[in-house]
């Protein structure tokens, strides 16, 4: 709709005729309607019996899974709104790695709670600075909640189950797949605290989930230059050269004439020499592993073979790095300056076929400061679900470790929080004792969703978890078999991390306020 202000009795036009703008309570309820949908898409996810969701994009392509982040970036959401939400999935994904279905369903929930209050005519800045107080006695409230206990492999492992339960785990339990991941973590764990990207995943199709295991090395997808190499040396040194091991070429175009038998021979004999000078001189430095960034001409590659040195050629600079910084090579740009100073170190580096797939595994020595996950699944949704939760507990056990900080889980934190900040609001003067009141029962939400996805009456759970934390201090829904009850979460294991709670508190109350203070939304194209 065109905008128009007159002036001097003519109408002065502001938006061009295509604009669209919408004002006041109409765009706030917009908004907190897209936000509102966002959130609800993904709540059914939420817990050890949530749901998971199958998207399917134009191409035919198919997602299947029940990480919120996941879901959240692969629907195709237009509304700037809702994106909003999807961004606070994302933040809760990058900083933590886990809770991002918990940060997008508290949000949700602000922004419902929020406009309830909007049609009581509370102000939209009162809303706002009363989350911000409830955000701060919550965050306060979360300190609380730490566990005394020290952050031992027991509690990691504890973290690590917490977090893949009722995620796509391909039939194995949590439990097996959470001393991997803590094993894996532990392996990359310096004094100065976790170094998170030592740890990769790399996922196979073809075998069964139960065939995962920790790789103390690098995995590549790669095979050797020669069939006849050898598939497995042990205790190798390795090199890595950015040089092509091949006839040298000018870098214009020339002709040479050829009168004679002799001087084709001549030719071909001078060609040969320099690849068996190539050959002879990586043979010389001893090296037992080459990698090469260029390529290795089939001539060099035999002679390489014939002395049992396993090549491999074309890698990309990624992959280099790779190399380098697990087993302490150092990248070398001239063959003539190869020498055995620039060597790393392995205890084995193999080759595997897997179906049609050639994978290099290096392994041991230097290479165990980097360790692989190597995640195997029957097809590919299983594989790339798999790999998804295991990236998610990867994380968390990375953020327990390192802050050594965890709480309770089973909703029972939001449940503890919830109530201190429903009793501090009692101290709040004016309307913004309302905003902190609503800002407690969003947090509700989280308990009253895993009760729902349990099968559980929401309303029912919510005031038996409430009574039960006014009289043991901590309850929380915990699965024994095959019910669900409400228990002490740390007596059956579910703790989180403490980092978690925060950044769902606050990556949610961010987004939901922005969102609740926006009243003007113009669209132009």
């Amino acid at each position: 709709m065109a905008q128009q202000r007159r002036m001097g009795g003519q109408p002065l036009f502001i938006l061009s005729e295509d604009s669209e703008r919408t004002q006041g309570r109409d765009a706030q309820s917009s908004n907190i309607m897209a936000g509102k949908a966002v959130s609800e898409s993904v709540r059914t996810t939420l817990g050890p019996r949530g749901m998971d969701k199958m998207l399917v994009d134009s191409s035919g392509n198919v997602v299947i899974t029940n990480d919120g982040a996941t879901i959240l970036n692969e629907m195709d959401i237009e509304h700037p709104a809702a994106q909003m939400i999807v961004e606070v999935a994302q933040s809760q994904e990058d900083e933590v790695g886990d809770g991002t279905t918990t940060a997008a369903v508290i949000a949700g929930n602000l922004l419902a709670e929020a406009e309830a209050l909007i049609e009581q005519d509370v102000h939209a800045t009162t809303i706002v600075e009363g989350y911000h107080e409830a955000a701060r006695i919550a965050l306060e409230a979360i300190e609380d909640q730490v566990l005394p206990a020290d952050v031992d492999d027991a509690v990691l492992t504890q973290v690590a189950t917490s977090s893949m339960t009722g995620k796509g785990t391909g039939g194995l339990t949590p439990e097996t797949l959470a001393e991997t991941v803590v094993e894996a973590i532990r392996h990359v764990e310096t004094d100065e605290g976790v170094d998170r990207d030592r740890v990769e995943i790399h996922t196979q199709v073809g075998a069964s989930s139960s065939a995962t295991e920790l790789v103390p090395g690098i995995v590549l997808d790669e095979e050797p230059a020669h069939d006849d190499m050898p598939t497995t040396v042990e205790n190798a040194d390795i090199a890595i050269l950015d040089v092509e091991l091949g006839v040298r070429t000018g870098e214009i175009d020339a002709e040479y004439s050829i009168d004679s038998i002799d001087q084709l021979t001549a030719a071909i004999d001078a060609e040969e020499g320099e690849l068996r000078q190539y050959a002879q001189q990586v043979i010389d430095s001893g090296v037992d592993v080459l990698f090469t960034t260029d390529d290795v001409d089939d001539r060099v590659a035999s002679l390489l073979a014939t002395e049992g040195i396993l090549t491999f050629e074309n890698i990309s600079n990624t992959k280099a790095r790779k190399v380098a910084s697990a087993t302490g090579a150092r990248r070398v740009g001239a063959l003539d300056d190869l020498s055995s100073d620039d060597f790393g170190h392995a205890d084995r580096v193999r080759t595997e076929t897997y179906g049609d797939d050639d994978l290099a595994f290096v392994e041991g020595g230097a290479a165990a400061e980097a360790v692989t996950v190597f995640v195997r699944g029957g097809t590919d949704h299983v594989a790339d679900e798999l790999e998804r939760t295991i990236t998610d507990a990867l994380d968390v056990v990375a953020t327990a470790l390192d802050s050594g900080e965890v709480v309770p889980g089973a909703g029972a934190t939001e449940i503890a929080i919830a109530d201190a900040v429903r009793s501090a609001a009692a101290g709040i003067e004016g309307r913004k004792q309302l905003a902190v009141t609503a800002f407690a029962d969003a947090l509700d939400i989280v308990p009253r969703t895993l009760a729902g996805n349990s099968g559980q009456d929401p309303i029912d759970s919510l005031v038996d978890l409430r009574a039960a934390h006014e009289s043991d201090g901590r309850a929380g829904l915990v699965t024994d078999g095959e019910s669900v009850t409400i228990g002490d979460p740390v007596e059956h294991g579910v703790v989180d991390p403490a980092d978690v709670k925060r950044e769902a508190v606050e990556s949610a109350t961010e987004a939901a306020t922005m969102i609740v203070r926006i009243d003007d939304v113009i669209a132009a194209e």
